[in-house]
């Protein structure tokens, strides 16, 4: 009962925001700039992001809170009613498919054209990109120190060897997480190889795939299993908790960026783009471009332990910095999405669940 007392009061909300097309007016008579977003980081560290926009420009933000699905669908289901005018998302597939579905609108900044990499952004179709990356994370292995030798875990390909066989534990193949990681793989190896590759994860799993990643890392430390793979923001997490159980679990551990004599790691962004019906498209690349900004980028460092997508970003967080710095590789995001149809259909074949 108190579910779906919540779950309607969730409901009412939603309609509520959605409600704000465009500027409202206040008892004044003065128009309120306003923007709607839909978003689906789900970190509470990002709430001073949306304040200091607020503060800075005087634009109000109306946020719907969902997962990258929900938000998907209802964007589709709303049409050109939609009150949305930016989208977040937290994975290079999911822009992709937005973009596919023509959800997006293209954007021309010279502000986001200068600050954001080529390789983090959508392809320009001539109007611009319909997408760009502002945080980026790593998919890094994470391995028992005293089982496994670094040497183990230092190329993706070893994960599907048979000295790390009964070692492995993932979440689920089909978490978008691991779909955009194999659809790199993809990339870089071809479809035969990435399925020879991926048959090898199976038969190396420890227990089938399920949880999260910080239950990978957990599932390493308690002895579960021995290699896992997992985004670096949640190993971070845990080496800036002051928890004793976390703290237990990080001096257990030893952690890999795969690659880094080769192409380098694999990496995923969280992007944002604008809504292909918004309704205040000025306010929505306003927003894009603050994200851009250097206040920005920090705070996507220090209050979520992500790198900066900007290139020369001052971050100040001990972890990121004691994880070091690692080559990342140059495979655009927006082709990484393109290859992940093609991927699930291998996953099926596999048996990676």
């Amino acid at each position: 009962m108190q579910s779906t007392t919540r779950s309607l009061m969730r409901r009412a909300r939603a309609v509520a925001i959605a409600s704000c097309l465009g500027a409202l007016v206040t008892a004044t008579g003065a128009q309120e700039r306003v923007l709607n977003l839909y978003s689906a980081r789900h970190y509470q560290t990002d709430e001073a992001l949306y304040q200091n926009f607020t503060r800075s420009t005087g634009i109000r933000i109306n946020r719907v809170d969902s997962d990258d699905a929900g938000i998907l669908a209802r964007l589709q289901s709303e049409g050109v009613s939609s009150p949305a005018d930016v989208i977040l998302l937290v994975d290079a597939a999911r822009l992709w498919r937005a973009e596919r579905d023509g959800l997006f609108q293209p954007v021309r900044s010279k502000i986001l054209e200068e600050r954001i990499p080529a390789t983090l952004r959508s392809q320009d179709t001539g109007q611009g990109s319909a997408w760009f990356g502002f945080s980026t994370r790593a998919r890094v292995v994470v391995y028992d120190k005293l089982k496994v030798q670094a040497g183990d875990v230092d190329r993706y390909e070893k994960l599907a060897l048979p000295m790390n066989k009964g070692r492995l534990c993932t979440r689920s193949g089909s978490h978008p997480y691991n779909l955009s990681l194999f659809s790199a793989m993809f990339e870089h190896l071809g479809a035969e190889p990435t399925e020879s590759w991926l048959k090898g994860l199976v038969a190396n799993m420890a227990r089938a795939p399920k949880g999260g990643d910080t239950d990978q890392i957990r599932a390493v430390a308690s002895g579960e299993c021995a290699v896992a793979v997992t985004n670096s923001y949640y190993l971070a997490r845990l080496m800036r908790s002051a928890a004793p159980a976390d703290r237990a679990v990080v001096e257990k551990i030893g952690v890999a960026f795969p690659n880094q004599a080769d192409r380098g790691t694999h990496i995923n962004i969280a992007g944002a783009a604008v809504a292909r019906h918004a309704k205040n498209r000025e306010a929505a690349v306003l927003f894009l471009e603050y994200l851009s900004g250097a206040e920005a980028q920090a705070y996507f460092a220090d209050g979520n332990n992500e790198w900066p997508a900007v290139p020369g970003t001052k971050v100040n967080n001990p972890a990121l910095d004691a994880l070091g710095p690692f080559k990342t590789e140059k495979v655009p995001v927006s082709v990484i999405g393109a290859n992940q149809v093609k991927v699930q259909q291998i996953l099926d074949r596999v048996g990676y669940r």
